[in-house]
C-alpha cells in the first residue's frame, strides 16, 4: 500500500532582488523538488545559508516563490493570495520556528497563544469546547494542562514553551507541520523530549513533518528520509540509514565527517598530551 503524497515542491526557486540603480540578484533556493507523504518525517539538512528556511517559509506562504510549484494534495498553492484561501491552507499546514520565546507576549499568560489560534476556525466554539481542545493538545505533547495553563512564559522552560507551540499548532488538527530548527535554542537535555513528541505525533496521529536542521545527528534520530541542501539546491536525498551509511555527495560526506565522536575526542586529547 503506497502512502498518500500530501505535499510536493516542483522546481521551486526563490531569488531576492536588491538595489535601486544597479540591481543585484541573490539565489536563495534553486530548482528544489521533493515530496512529503502521509505519516512521514523528512529532514532538510544543511549549513546556515543553504536555503532550508527559505523553503520552509515558501511552503508556509510567508514568502512568495519566484518560480515553481507548491502542490498540496495536487493543488498548486504557490500563487494563492486571498486571505480566505490562505486561512484554509493554514488549517492543514502549520509551522513551528526556532525561537520558543518570540510568539509569546511577556505580559500575557500562555493561554493567549491558544485563544488566538481559534480564529482559524470557521465556526465559533464555546469556552468548554476550547478548553477541551487545548487540554487534548497539551496532553499530546506530554504536558499537563494544570501545570501549564495560567502561567506566564518566563515561568516555563524553553522546552516547555516549544512544546506549547507544537500543541498550539495541533489545535486546528493539521496534516503537515513544518518545524524550522525547533530545538536549536533549547537546552540539550530537553531536545530529545521535543524530538520524541514529533515522533509520537507521526506514529499516533499520522502527522507529516518537515524537520529543518543543520544537525545531521538530529536528522538521523528523527527522520524517515533526509534531503541535503547546499547553496539553495538539494544535492542528495534518500532514506536516512542509506545516506548515513553511504553518502554519495562530497558535501554530505563533509557534513558527516564534522560530527564529533568519542574517537575524535580521544585523538585530540592524545595529540595535546604529547605536544
Amino acid at each position: 500500500m503506497t502512502e498518500q503524497v500530501l505535499l510536493e515542491t516542483k522546481n521551486l526557486s526563490k531569488v531576492y532582488q536588491s538595489g535601486f540603480v544597479r540591481k543585484t540578484s541573490t539565489i536563495a533556493v534553486e530548482d528544489v523538488s521533493f515530496s512529503l507523504q502521509s505519516g512521514e518525517i523528512i529532514s532538510l539538512v544543511g549549513e546556515s545559508g543553504s536555503g532550508k528556511t527559505t523553503v520552509a517559509r515558501t511552503i508556509l506562504k510567508l514568502l512568495p516563490p519566484t518560480s515553481g510549484k507548491i502542490l498540496y494534495k495536487g493543488i498548486d498553492i504557490a500563487g494563492v493570495k486571498k486571505r480566505r484561501a490562505l486561512t484554509e491552507y493554514w488549517r492543514h499546514v502549520q509551522g513551528i520556528f526556532q525561537d520558543p520565546y518570540a510568539p509569546f507576549n511577556l505580559f500575557y499568560k500562555v493561554d493567549r497563544v491558544f485563544n488566538i489560534t481559534f480564529s482559524l476556525f470557521e465556526k465559533p466554539l464555546s469556552k468548554e469546547e476550547k478548553k477541551r481542545i487545548i487540554d487534548d493538545s497539551l496532553t499530546m505533547v506530554d504536558l499537563n494542562p494544570g501545570d501549564i495553563l495560567g502561567r506566564y512564559p518566563h515561568q516555563l522552560s524553553g522546552g516547555q514553551r516549544q512544546r506549547i507551540l507544537i500543541a498550539r499548532s495541533l489545535i486546528v488538527n493539521p496534516e503537515i507541520l513544518v518545524a524550522d530548527e525547533p530545538t536549536s535554542m533549547i537546552d540539550a537535555s530537553t531536545r530529545v523530549d521535543v524530538l520524541k513528541v514529533f515522533m509520537n505525533l507521526r506514529d499516533k496521529q499520522k502527522l507529516s513533518i518537515i524537520f529543518i536542521t543543520h544537525d545531521v545527528g538530529l536528522a538521523y534520530y528523527i527522520s524517515d528520509r533526509m534531503l541535503v541542501m547546499q547553496k539553495g539546491k538539494i544535492v542528495e536525498e534518500g532514506k536516512v540509514d542509506e545516506i548515513i551509511a553511504s553518502p554519495k555527495h562530497e558535501y554530505t560526506q563533509k557534513l558527516l565527517s564534522s560530527i564529533p565522536t568519542l574517537s575524535k575526542k580521544w585523538e585530540f586529547e592524545e595529540k595535546n598530551e604529547t605536544a
